[in-house]
């Protein structure tokens, strides 16, 4: 029997940047979740839970760093990878004791965002 690849949510305003994601994790064997805000991605935990969730840090309403806030507040334990254009001085600080599992900086190398997601999930799950 089949076992469901694990979903990796991807949180970003800018559509163009979510479709790149999906692509890079459905073309590695995991399956995507799309979402344009971080309040349509935590809505959405009432009923799916992903295995991981890429966020943007900077989206209009609530950020990245609000997003992973309210995740570690909630029981859905969903691993949270940030992504970012704009670094600042202590943002890495920030979002990792938010409770980030990881943070990158764009432009990053598809391989290094795989590597992380598969750190988020646990090691274990290999991706093509």
């Amino acid at each position: 029997m089949n076992t469901p690849a694990p979903v990796i949510a991807v949180v970003d305003d800018e559509e163009s940047v979510r479709k790149a994601l999906c692509r890079l994790f459905v073309s590695s064997g995991l399956a995507c979740a799309p979402f344009a805000s971080g309040r349509e991605f935590l809505d959405s935990l009432r009923e799916n839970v992903p295995a991981c969730v890429v966020l943007d840090l900077h989206m209009p309403g609530l950020t990245g760093l609000d997003v992973a806030r309210e995740l570690r507040m909630t029981s859905a334990r969903v691993p949270a990878i940030i992504i970012t254009a704009h670094d600042e001085a202590g943002t890495r600080a920030r979002c990792l004791s938010a409770g980030a599992a990881a943070y990158l900086r764009k432009p990053f190398d598809d391989k290094a965002l795989l590597d992380e997601v598969v750190l988020a999930l646990g090691g274990g799950q290999a991706v093509n």
